[in-house]
């Protein structure tokens, strides 16, 4: 499963700031049962707008990861949460693979 959404940086901040802030937060969401990576795009033509993509096990795993962390504490939520203060995120949703073509392997 796939969860993925948009960020659009904030002015007066930079996208080092929020690519700083992601990779603490995400560091610790990726030590969940479930997680499988998850990878930050810089969408080509449009300085400050990223996309994020995290690979989970499924929807419902994810959603029980999630929960454990809001319930961790306040000091990992500030850093889950930080990110935040340096950009605008617009959830797009939560996608599963239907289908896939891989390129042919040499043998």
């Amino acid at each position: 499963m796939k969860f993925i959404f948009e960020i659009r940086i904030r002015n007066g901040h930079t996208e080092q700031e929020y690519i700083d802030a992601w990779k603490k937060g995400s560091g610790i969401i990726q030590v969940s049962e479930g997680a499988e990576g998850t990878v930050l795009y810089r969408k080509i033509g449009e300085p400050g707008t990223l996309l994020a993509i995290a690979s989970w096990e499924s929807k419902e795993v994810r959603d029980v990861a999630m929960k454990k962390l809001d319930e961790a504490g306040l000091e990992v939520k500030e850093v889950l949460d930080n990110h935040n203060n340096y950009g605008d995120t617009n959830i797009i949703g939560n996608f599963e693979e239907i289908a896939r073509v891989e390129p042919p392997r040499d043998s």
